[in-house]
Formats: structure tokens, sequence, C-alpha cells
């Protein structure tokens, strides 16, 4: 859900802020007066690439924000994870930001994150859907008509199984593939991934083990340094640990003085804090020594310098042909040991995969055939569905039919990775007139009206799939009267199951909302500045007036005020 909504220096609006309502939001004004600008903000923070002119006349950049409600183990969250975003235990918010300088690149921002636009776009895809000329027509290909139908058909659990299948008879038919077209090539590759495997084999070696030797060969070429320098340390610190006698007494020695002379003094207080202190001193001074005399007692021999080097050797030849690491060696071992099982197929390894191919495409046509069945019903009832509330929303005779077409045949060929079927969303807009796909056969407004009896008809069958906020545009275009009331009324019931927000110029849309923001010019003495204001009230009575006949004389008032009483799904 969007939460807020922020433009900064957009076209004509210097400043503007929307928090709009969780369900039906109308943004109304006079012609002209900048409230694409609003919805040019939303197609911002949802990826889109900046049209020119954007950047307001005396401003350097453009900036938008919107602040969406998410849940926390949602998609939108997954993505925003994926993509570096910070969020918190139980934070359910998002911050998409969208930056655009008068000259240069935009910069995208998730939640103070910079990220690709991309990251935004994919984001917005599961939390805002635009109903505007522009950008509906995106449903007119088949890929987006197919995942529609999915959602409405709710058939989760047909497409996990189907594409389980298809997974599966996809591998078995690479491998078969590969093991078919076998030539000398492919023997030549079998002999030298044996070869590979048995050298890497012969030298067997260990993930960081040359690391580990490079570094005990280090201490056998400075065994002089570190002796010298471990006896040396020693003999400053317990000279009993050394051979020598060198009559001195160690740190250790001195520093157990120091505290046996302070507690000497049989007083508490510094005197005995100090005493303590020292002790705890002298306790870390004796875990030194005890691993300094370790690493003493464990120093290499220097006999085993040449079997290090050998051994360092035969390792850097692996990494030098398959590395840059061990672990990379055994990687590539393990794999090519897998791939010459493969070119070493026998032809009864070919009759076993292709039986087991058999198998899994059966399970495949099944399963394709029961993700059909389930996408069928949908189809029938959505088309029922849309036609009834188009023809509440004043297009009598209008027509969708969701077509569900399965490919003939029990061949490869027959499926992809979706099933077997061909969808088409096709739109007969009135009686007599040629049944065409969505987007080639609508008006904007018809268009428009076509989504939002999608949505509703989606909503009614699955509620709980709609839970992201839709954006109108132009719905209202040549709508007026009784139909413009049915369309508000849909408007408001969409938004009992998702956030709703509306760009509209007619009073009985807008009076079906649940909060109105107005969009209107001013003239500053430097230019003309659009505000954007939300209104509520007496102040939504005179604009509601204001759409009705222009003026706000008693009449039209009073009109304004039953038609807002009148607008209640409840009353």
């Amino acid at each position: 859900m969007l939460e807020e909504l922020e433009v900064r220096d957009l076209g004509p609006i210097h400043h503007a802020l929307l928090a709009p309502a969780r369900g039906m939001t109308a943004i109304t004004g006079e012609t002209g007066a900048g409230k694409s600008m609003l919805l040019n903000a939303i197609r911002l923070i949802s990826g889109q690439t900046p049209s020119t002119g954007l950047v307001r006349g005396d401003a350097k950049q453009s900036w938008v924000q919107g602040v969406f409600a998410v849940a926390p183990d949602g998609e939108a969250a997954s993505i925003a994870r994926e993509a570096g975003a910070v969020l918190e235990e139980n934070d359910d918010e998002l911050f998409l930001t969208r930056t655009v300088p008068a000259s240069g690149r935009s910069r995208a921002m998730l939640s103070g994150r910079s990220v690709p636009r991309s990251v935004l776009a994919d984001i917005a895809g599961e939390l805002v859907t635009i109903h505007g000329q522009s950008d509906q027509l995106r449903i007119a290909a088949e890929a987006k008509q197919r995942e529609f139908l999915d959602m409405v058909a709710g058939d989760d659990d047909e497409l996990r199984a189907y594409g389980a299948a298809w997974d599966a008879l996809r591998e078995v038919d690479d491998r078969l593939a590969r093991l078919r077209t076998q030539e000398a090539s492919v023997r030549q590759r079998a002999d030298y991934l044996r070869d590979s495997i048995d050298r890497i084999n012969a030298v067997d070696p260990e993930p960081g083990e040359d690391v580990e030797l490079k570094e005990k060969r280090a201490r056998i070429e400075h065994a002089t340094q570190i002796s010298q320098g471990v006896e040396g340390a020693l003999g400053a610190l317990d000279s009993s640990q050394i051979d020598v006698d060198t009559g001195e007494q160690g740190a250790i020695d001195l520093i157990t003085h120091a505290s046996q002379a302070l507690r000497s003094i049989h007083l508490d207080g510094v005197f005995a804090q100090t005493a303590d202190r020292l002790d705890s001193l002298n306790a870390d001074l004796s875990d030194i020594v005890f691993s300094l005399a370790q690493e003493s007692e464990d120093e290499p021999k220097v006999d085993d310098l040449d079997g290090l080097n050998a051994r360092i050797h035969a390792l850097a030849e692996l990494t030098r042909s398959w590395g840059p690491d061990l672990q990379d060696v055994i990687a590539w071992r393990d794999k090519a040991i897998l791939e010459v099982e493969d070119l070493d197929a026998s032809p009864e390894k070919v009759s076993a995969l292709e039986e087991r191919r058999v198998q899994l495409h059966r399970e495949a046509l099944r399963c394709a055939d029961a993700l059909s069945a389930a996408r069928r019903r949908a189809a029938r009832v959505l088309s029922e569905q849309v036609g009834r509330e188009l023809e509440a929303l004043a297009m009598a005779g209008s027509h969708l039919e969701v077509r569900v077409e399965t490919r003939s045949g029990t061949g490869r060929e027959s499926l992809d990775a979706h099933g077997r079927d061909d969808i088409a969303f096709l739109f007969t807009p009135f009686p007599g007139a040629p049944q065409l796909s969505m987007g080639r056969s609508a008006s904007g407004g018809e268009l428009s009206r076509l989504m939002l009896a999608l949505e509703l008809s989606a909503a009614a069958q699955r509620p709980e799939a709609s839970a992201v906020t839709f954006i109108f545009d132009e719905v209202d275009a040549g709508v007026g009267g009784k139909a413009a009331v049915e369309l508000g009324r849909r408007l408001a019931r969409l938004s009992r199951h998702a956030q709703v927000i509306v760009v509209t110029h007619l009073a009985q849309v807008a009076s079906w909302a649940d909060a109105q923001f107005v969009v209107s010019k001013r003239d500053e003495g430097d230019g003309v500045v659009t505000a954007v204001a939300e209104v509520s009230g007496e102040s939504r009575v005179r604009e509601v007036a204001r759409m009705l006949s222009g003026s706000e004389s008693r009449t039209s008032l009073e009109h304004a005020r039953e038609l807002i009483r009148a607008s209640d799904l409840d009353g």
C-alpha cells in the first residue's frame, strides 16, 4: 500500500505531499492543472524511463519518493533484501526514490541505498498496478494475460506440479541430446577428462592445503630468526624457560615481586587493587610464555623442506590448470566425473534414459492437462463476470472472451515452460464489431473501464490476491450520468480489497472516495505553480460542486452534499 507520495520540482509542481487513504483516493482538478504529473511521479518510482521536460524550469533536478507498506515476508521485501536493502525485523516500509537531473542520468534509490532502476521496477511490479492508456497496453502481451488468468484461477498447485514435471523432462532431453550426438570430439573430451581426473587424484589435494604448506615452509626458511626471537622473548619473560642461565630475573618474576611488595602493605584499596591487576597481568604473561614454548617445541624440521617444496609444486600445477585455488580444482574434478559418466554412456544407458523420458513426458502431459482445466474454468467465470461489470459501466454489448486453446497433439512440441495453452483476451467493444486482441480494439477510456472490470472480477474471485495499489487514469472518459455513479461504486467496491487511486473529472466518481486531493494552479508572479491539497468537509463539498456545474451556487452545493451522502457502499 502507498502510504505517502512526495514530489519536488516535477513539472509545474514545486512541492506536493500526499497521504492516500487505505481505500479509495480521488485526485481531481481542472483540466491542465497538472494531475498527470502525479502519475508521472508514480511511474518514475516504478522504474520507468523519464521523459524530457520533467524538471521544473528553475530547478536543477526533480525528486520523487514513495513510501510503501509491505509484508516483511512478501515478494517485494524479498526483492529488496536481494538488492541489498537493510530491512530490520518487523520492518514493514520501503522507500522508493528517484532523482531526475535537468541533464544527465537519473538515480534510483531503495530505502536509502542506490540501486539500478530495474530493481524499482521489480518491486513496484509487486506493489502498484497502473491503468493508464500507455501503461495498460502491457496486458496485450500473451504472457501478461496468462499471468492474470493464473492469478484469478488460483492454480498455484497446478503450476508448481507442471513446473517440476517440465524441468525434469527438459533435463532428460538435454542429457539424451548430448548422448546421441557423441562423435570423435566427444570421445576426445572424455579422454581428456579421464586423464585430468587421474592427475588430480594422484595428487589428492585437500582444500586450503597449499596455503598451509606455504606457511609451514616460511617457518622453516625463517627458523633461525624464529628461534632467536622466541628465545629472546622467553628469556625476557621467564628465564627458566631457556637453558642458558642469564642470572637475571624475567618479567614474570619482577611482576610477582611487585605484587608481593604491594600485598605486604596489608591495606585494601588502591594497593590491593593494583596487586590484583599485576596478578592478572602475570596470568596473561604466563599464557604467552606457554604459547611461545609450544611454538618452539612444534617448530618443523629443516629436513622437511624438500618434501614440502615438492608437494607445493605439485599443488601449484593443479591450480594452474584447473584453479585458481584447490577448492576449484576439486569441484572441477567432481563435475568432470559426472560428465565422463554421460560421455561414456552405453547403449543400455541411452535406452534407460529414453524409457525414463517417456514416463516424464506422460507426467508432464498429465500436469499440463490439469493446469489447462483450471485455466478454462477460470476463463469461463472471468468472461461472464467481466461482461456483467461492463454492462454496469455503460458498455452494454461489449464482451470479453478469455480464450484458452490447448495445443493439439501429445508430442514434445505441444509443451513449453508454461503448459500447453495459448491464451488470448479478445475484446468486442460493441455488437457487430470484430473481435480483436486487447489493446487494439478499445479506446483509452474503454480500455481503462475494461481493466477495471477485470480487476473487479479478479477481486471477487480471489480477494486475497489484490493486495496492491491500483491507479486508474482516463477510466471515466466518455462516461456520464448513471454510468458515472456505477463507475464510482465499482471503484469503491474494489477498494474494499485493495488501495485504489483514481484520477477523475467526474463528481459522481470522486464522491465515492475515502480521501480527495485537488490539483490546482496559481500564479505566484514569477510563474505558474501547481499545488496539491487534500479537501474534506465543506472544502470537499465545494470541489465536488465545482466538478458538477463549474460553480459554487446554492443548488450545486446542495447537490454535492447529497451526492457525497449517497455515495456509500453500506448505505
